[in-house]
């Protein structure tokens, strides 16, 4: 599993923009095969701040996003848009657990997560 939360700093004239482009580009993400989660997260206190929160099967199909055309267009769009250079952190997974269930499937915000 390859897991990257990547913290976003946006213009604050940007946000509508950036969620706009941002929402396209998870929606095709989450129909990616090798993608098990994408989530955009605006923190509360601070709108011009996010965090995508994007769990692969495994590096190569991170890396296949990357070639994608609809994160190439988000990439191309947002860029302009940033206060500061985006950040991506890799993390693990160190309760496995629930994702890793064989029959389980995650639920979030009526969307449903492919399952395992």
């Amino acid at each position: 599993m390859h897991i990257v939360h990547v913290h976003v700093q946006v213009k604050p004239e940007c946000v509508a923009g950036f969620l706009e482009a941002t929402r396209a580009n998870a929606r095709e993400s989450r129909k990616e095969p090798g993608v098990i989660r994408f989530d955009v997260l605006q923190q509360e206190d601070d709108p011009t701040r996010f965090v995508l929160v994007e769990i692969y099967r495994s590096a190569e199909a991170a890396a296949a996003h990357k070639s994608t055309a609809h994160y190439m267009r988000w990439r191309d769009t947002v860029a302009p848009m940033m206060a500061a250079p985006r950040q991506g952190l890799r993390y693990r997974d160190c309760d496995p657990e629930p994702l890793l269930g064989a029959s389980h499937v995650l639920q979030t915000e009526g969307r449903q997560a492919k399952p395992l």
